[in-house]
């Protein structure tokens, strides 16, 4: 994150009601200005990591929405690093964030390789304390035999005859507003610029080949339903040299019927009976650690809140733990025997006002619990 923390809306110059197309346009056109290999400004390395820092989070609705509710202090909070972009040639740059060439000009070949997504779903308990999930999925990994060339082992490469072995070809077409130049990939050699001898046997020229992989992704404590996790290098593989895509683990959390979790809080509730508050009681209470076992105190109220100090969510990528906010439900009877209804009224002809003292309301009592 950048030491400065500047506002991302203001470092692109778009609104904060931007949509994606506004963003994408306004982190284009700073590219072109700020790119090294373009600008002779002191700062501009800088200055285009910063705006590339706030193109990623912009441009992707998690990370957006996260920014606009609690702003930097909440992507931190939420495990978000910068993608430390190696700035290179312009034109990869752009290939790299749109997936195409910014200058519609080399061939070559060389391609990265695609980002993969997948999806483990935890229980609250594992978002507690943290996991390790295995899962499998299927990715493109460069061919062993072949190198990732897509040739035969043994067998030669011929420069294209049709492009020349630049990998595109060129269309000029004349008007009376000028000449226009087009290029296109060479359908020939599939912009590679050369043709096989003959092709590998095992990727059929491909130079990747598709394999089902096992892989174990380690879930940190604290994460919250719907946050990310990105392992470098674990997608697609790269064409002819170009780096592999990245995994993106999305992470589902279970709801759990016993707590709701409120940032790092998790909220629950105990049910007392009416004679359990009304003369104190011991109950168990369930938390993310386990069972535990509390202390109710003669005229336990309905709505009352017992806080149990770090018993709640860690700290995602921080220090510390959230609270636990049991809530006191006091259940009255609905059935009564006539023995039970002459009890009652004969308690209710021996109280007083003292009996029934009036403290702090019921709904005092839930602000407090939210609070």
């Amino acid at each position: 994150m950048s030491t400065t923390e500047r506002d991302y809306y203001e470092l692109l110059g778009v609104s904060r009601d931007a949509d994606e197309t506004e963003v994408k346009r306004a982190f284009r056109r700073l590219a072109r200005q700020l790119h090294p290999d373009v600008s002779d400004q002191p700062d501009a390395e800088h200055r285009f990591r910063e705006v590339s820092e706030a193109y990623e989070v912009l441009s992707n609705p998690e990370t957006r929405q996260l920014y606009d509710r609690y702003g930097h202090a909440g992507l931190r909070s939420g495990g978000f690093q910068p993608t430390h972009f190696n700035l290179g040639d312009l034109g990869d740059l752009f290939a790299t964030f749109f997936g195409d060439d910014l200058f519609g000009g080399r061939g070559g070949g060389r391609a990265d390789g695609a980002d993969v997504v997948a999806e483990v779903e935890i229980d609250l308990v594992d978002a507690a304390k943290g996991a390790a999930k295995t899962f499998t999925l299927e990715v493109a990994v460069t061919c062993a035999p072949c190198a990732g060339s897509g040739v035969e082992p043994g067998t030669d490469l011929h420069t294209c005859g049709r492009c020349g072995g630049v990998g595109r070809l060129r269309q000029v077409s004349r008007s009376i507003f000028g000449e226009f130049v087009r290029t296109a990939v060479c359908s020939e050699c599939g912009g590679s610029g050369a043709i096989p001898e003959h092709r590998c046997e095992d990727c059929d020229g491909a130079g990747r080949r598709i394999e089902q992989r096992e892989l174990e992704v380690d879930i940190p404590p604290g994460i919250h339903s719907g946050q990310r996790i990105r392992v470098t290098g674990a997608g697609h593989a790269g064409l002819a040299g170009g780096r592999p895509g990245d995994l993106y683990v999305a992470v589902r959390v279970r709801p759990d019927e016993r707590f709701v979790r409120e940032g790092n809080d998790v909220y629950t509730q105990i049910d007392l009976t009416a004679v359990e508050a009304a003369l104190g009681t011991r109950a168990t209470v369930e938390t993310l650690d386990g069972s535990l076992e509390l202390e109710f105190e003669p005229g336990t109220q309905p709505g009352d809140v017992k806080v149990l100090r770090g018993r709640g969510m860690p700290v995602l990528h921080g220090f510390g733990r959230g609270d636990q906010r049991v809530l006191v439900n006091v259940m009255v009877p609905r059935r009564l025997t006539d023995e039970q209804r002459r009890l009652l009224e004969e308690f209710d002809r021996a109280s007083d006002e003292g009996t029934y003292r009036r403290e702090e309301g019921f709904f005092e009592k839930l602000k407090s619990a939210f609070r």
